[in-house]
């Protein structure tokens, strides 16, 4: 079984990477780009003989205690698999 995490800031938190990226789009002529939010996915394989409901629990907890900062990170967990 697979669990993908995508952590994000939170709406409101200024994301510099973010800035910085869409500033690189429209200076390399991409005029479009408004804004860019900078996140990152962690993908985990879970072992054993786990129901979908325990294995998200469980990477839930992971995420409150490690894998997100979540004073200024959202994040989503999708179990897989």
């Amino acid at each position: 079984m697979k669990a993908i995490v995508t952590v994000g800031l939170k709406p409101g938190v200024l994301d510099v990477q973010g800035k910085a990226v869409a500033g690189a789009l429209k200076e390399l002529g991409f005029g479009g780009v408004q804004d860019a939010r900078v996140g990152k996915r962690i993908e985990i394989e879970l072992s054993g003989d786990l129901d979908p409901a325990t294995a998200e629990a469980q990477v839930r907890e992971m995420c409150e205690k490690l894998l997100a900062n979540t004073v200024i990170e959202s994040y989503r967990v999708e179990i897989t698999g």
